[in-house]
This record gives structure tokens, sequence and C-alpha cells, in this order.
């Protein structure tokens, strides 16, 4: 089985999420609750992608999210370093009606690291990136590689897994990383010791001002952050100022 370590290694990471491609999404579903669909929205909602705007969808995976910020009008492009996981998302778009909405963005997808982005500088009136700063070897430098693609008074939106506000509940919800969701893996999932690896990369990462404090020096402006389900997640957004 495939799993990465906490030393995030490109490639390593990489053939993780290539193993992981096939069923990605409804694992999400299943040891989430259901919560990420809500996540989604809430993280639609704050990007607010209208129409022809160009938004760079990163650690897009096989591209759920990219497709919702399409439906709003706006061109997308998904972009992951797994192409197992761009494979799924491409398989899936092709297999959708050729009829649908025409008021619909288009969705791409490209293959590409987070710290050595394939696109011009600016290219971008948003850069988005959800459950996958985490797994990026090098945080501060992959959000100023965020900026450089990002135009000018463009924006930034963060999601990822956080710290719960009220301590007893943060630490339940910790119990349930190390204990319930490998269990619920072992019998859903086809490689459980990934979510080894995703429960470990959770509770390393840093709370909401901390991963604030590194959106600043990577040179964003306007940081701030909400919470979502009480800081299980939280989404920062930030300005290109």
């Amino acid at each position: 089985m495939t799993r990465a370590d906490l030393d995030k290694q490109p490639a390593e990471v990489a053939a993780m999420f290539d193993a992981l491609a096939g069923r990605y999404d409804m694992m999400n579903d299943i040891l989430s609750m259901g919560q990420v669909r809500l996540w989604r929205k809430r993280v639609q909602r704050v990007l607010q992608a209208g129409p022809g705007e160009r938004v760079l969808d990163l650690a897009a995976g096989t591209g759920t999210s990219s497709m919702t910020f399409a439906a709003s009008g706006a061109n997308c492009v998904a972009c992951d370093f797994s192409f197992g996981m761009l494979q799924a998302g491409q398989a899936r778009l092709t297999a959708r009606d050729p009829l649908r909405d025409k008021t619909r963005g288009r969705v791409a997808f490209a293959a590409g690291d987070a710290l050595r982005l394939p696109f011009r500088d600016g290219a971008f009136d948003a850069v988005t990136i959800s459950f996958g700063l985490r797994n990026v070897h090098g945080t501060r430098d992959a959000l100023a590689e965020m900026r450089r693609v990002t135009r000018p008074g463009g924006r930034l939106v963060v999601c990822e897994f956080s710290r719960i506000t009220v301590e007893p509940l943060d630490m339940l919800y910790r119990r349930y990383l190390t204990g319930v969701l490998p269990a619920v893996a072992r019998r859903a999932a086809r490689n459980p010791e990934a979510y080894e690896y995703l429960a470990e990369s959770i509770s390393d990462w840093p709370a909401q001002r901390e991963l604030a404090d590194v959106i600043r020096a990577a040179g964003w402006s306007a940081v701030r952050w909400r919470d979502v389900t009480l800081g299980v997640v939280a989404i920062h957004v930030a300005r290109n100022l």
C-alpha cells in the first residue's frame, strides 16, 4: 500500500494520491460524514467567482470543486500533481452531458507542482486551494508562487483543516483523527495506510492564526479567516495588493 511521510516528498505524495483516485471522493464523503459538501459550498460562496473570471483551483484532485466554480460562469483550471486524480476528473468531465447549461464556465485540467506552477505571472483573478496546502513541501514558497500567478488585486482562498476553538471538543476531534478515522479507512478504503498519513498531516498542521501569519509572510495582504464546523475547517482569504 502507498502512503507518504510528513516530510511531504512530492513524488511520494503524488503516488499516494494516484492510488486513492478511484475512490477518493467517496471516501471524503464517508470520513467527513458528508461535511465536505458543505465545506465546498462555503468555499464557493467565499470565492465569489463570477462569469468570465479566471480561477486556478490548485490541488484540485478530480476537479469536483472546479466544476462547482465553473457552475457560476468562471473559467477554471483544475491543477494537481497527481496524474491519477486528473485522469479520473477528466473522465468524469468527458462523461457529462455535452448539452449542459452553456452559461457554465470551462474546466481545464493541468498537471503542476504548487512550487513551480506552469502559468505566467498574473494569469488568474483568483487562486484557491482546498485540503491540499498541508501536503506541499514548503508552505510559504507555495503561497508565494500562488501570488505570482494572481493578478494585482486578485484574491486567494485557502480551505484547510484547522483547530476547533473549544478545547474539550478539539480533544475529542483529535481522538477521532488518530483512532476512528484510520479504523473506518481500514474497512472502507483499498489503501488505508494513506489515510493514516492524512490524519497525521491534519494533526501536524498549524492553527488558524499561525497559518494567517505564513500567508502574510508570503506577501499576501488583508489576510483574514473564518471557522467552519467549529474550526474543524478554516477558510483563509487574502488579496494580492
